[in-house]
């Protein structure tokens, strides 16, 4: 029944998502001019001479790009219970997150900004639904894998992680087919969490399943070894979606419909406690479609320039495809200029579809080759297509001494859900599409700067293993892919 009654608004929303693409521009100018004037008389705003901002130009001049560190000072005056510091009023919660220097992150969201995170959300499901016909998950159950929605209090703000608070957005009509329970989502504990998941949805009608790759693999595995079923649709035979985002799904890809049985239809999403930067909305093209029109002005920085003190700094009508942008994003949360630490690339302009590249601080350079995450994930996927193996996790960092002597390298520890039959065959077309991917790692090995890459396969698990150890098993949590040092691969 409730396919039947929503389908015609999901129509309805498939007409506001192309009308939106095609006044993107515009309405970032809009959403630019309404931000400032919103925010002018707050502290941030009176700080930064929002009175005397009137165009683009005069925003760059006023506006500093920056990370959470920049915003802390900020932040913490909000969480000390002050109205009007970057934002009108006060926030309804606070995302926690980890990650900086000096601590969590508390990353406010507004009355104003709220629609964009669970909107959004609702907006690529419907979407999905208007392009493909296909609504019959929404009879069925469906699973968040996410964390817990219990709150804390700040000052009273309330305050928890960006999935938790989402869960609380959930609409009456749509409770009725979620899972797990509310009791079992506010277990901490990742594994203990899965078993109870397990025992709510073995036996269920389960239609959409979402959540981070690595995850919901974890998940599927669990619930093979308690059927003795030997594929995930001989138990969810309705099966009909699986949403998914924060990591790139290919290196997942090959693992999880082996699991699964077949190809399940998909929805990529692209949210941050920041802002829900996009979806994906075509089964047929490349790319998730920016969300343009939804309360965030987005800057571009040439990624090479994220460090320079005075970058180049691009809104939307000034990008191009095929380069390599940190995203830069101005809320009405009241955040401003902030550096989220990804780098996108965009495959069209009309409309506006970006795909994620890997994080800023994410990289190798450790010999100028300055290598990212796009690059080891094209490599790994080619080298494994090429051998009919599957990957169910891997990083990589370099060996600048290594013990055994010799020219340096790079070093990837890899989890094989079904390994090579020859390793050292693997290895060297693993280090051959490296080659292809950066010319800059090729000019270092036909230099003999570094000598080609070495390959660690690891026990099974190992990965998981770390993610306990470092208290972040499940979750939104994922495995950095890789680092300019060696510092997670030495904890690992």
């Amino acid at each position: 029944m409730k396919s039947r009654i929503l389908k015609p608004y999901a129509y309805f929303v498939r007409r506001q998502v192309n009308s939106s693409a095609a006044r993107a521009v515009l309405a970032q100018q809009e959403i630019r001019a309404d931000l400032v004037r919103t925010a002018r008389d707050t502290a941030f705003g009176k700080d930064h001479d929002f009175a005397g901002i009137k165009t683009y130009e005069d925003f760059k001049a006023r506006v500093p790009i920056g990370d959470y560190e920049a915003f802390k000072p900020y932040a913490d005056r909000i969480r000390a219970g002050e109205s009007n510091v970057s934002w009108i009023g006060k926030p309804k919660y606070f995302a926690k997150t980890s990650g900086t220097t000096s601590g969590a992150k508390y990353i406010p969201l507004t009355r104003q900004s709220i629609p964009n995170h669970f909107g959004s959300a609702r907006n690529a499901l419907f979407n999905y639904i208007a392009e493909t016909g296909k609504s019959r998950w929404l009879d069925g159950k469906m699973i968040f894998l996410s964390g817990s929605p219990e709150m804390s209090d700040t000052n009273g703000i309330k305050t928890g992680r960006l999935s938790g608070i989402v869960n609380h957005q959930v609409p009456a009509w749509l409770r009725t087919n979620q899972l797990p329970s509310y009791e079992t989502n506010c277990i901490e504990d990742w594994e203990t969490k899965l078993e109870r998941i397990v025992d709510e949805t073995i036996h269920a009608d389960m239609r959409l399943i979402s959540g981070i790759p690595p995850w919901v693999q974890m998940y599927y595995e669990r619930l093979l070894a308690r059927s003795g079923k030997s594929t995930i649709l001989e138990i969810f035979p309705n099966l009909e979606m699986f949403v998914y985002g924060g990591v790139n799904f290919e290196p997942y890809r090959q693992s999880l419909e082996r699991l699964v049985g077949a190809r399940i239809p998909s929805v990529e999403t692209y949210p941050a406690s920041e802002g829900f930067i996009a979806f994906q909305d075509s089964q047929t093209e490349p790319g998730l479609l920016l969300n343009a029109d939804s309360g965030i002005f987005f800057e571009f920085v040439p990624a090479g320039e994220i460090f320079d003190d005075n970058p180049t700094r691009l809104s939307l009508g000034q990008v191009e495809t095929g380069v390599n942008y940190a995203i830069i994003l101005n809320t009405n949360a009241g955040l401003w200029g902030y550096n989220i630490g990804d780098t996108v690339e965009f495959v069209s302009l009309r409309p506006f579809r970006l795909k994620v590249t890997g994080r800023i601080k994410h990289f190798i350079s450790a010999f100028g080759e300055h290598v990212i995450g796009k690059e080891v994930e094209a490599a790994m996927n080619e080298a494994t297509a090429k051998h009919d193996v599957s990957v169910t996790e891997f990083t990589v960092a370099p060996q600048v001494s290594p013990p055994e002597g010799g020219l340096p390298y790079h070093e990837w520890f890899v989890e094989f859900a079904s390994p090579p039959a020859d390793l050292k065959a693997f290895a060297t077309d693993l280090d051959a599409a490296m080659v292809g991917q950066n010319i800059y790692y090729q000019d270092l090995i036909s230099g003999k700067v570094l000598r080609p890459l070495v390959v660690r396969a690891t026990k099974p698990g190992a990965f998981r293993e770390y993610m306990k150890s470092q208290g972040k098993l499940g979750g939104q949590n994922k495995v950095p892919r890789l680092g300019n040092d060696r510092k997670v691969v030495d904890a690992f």
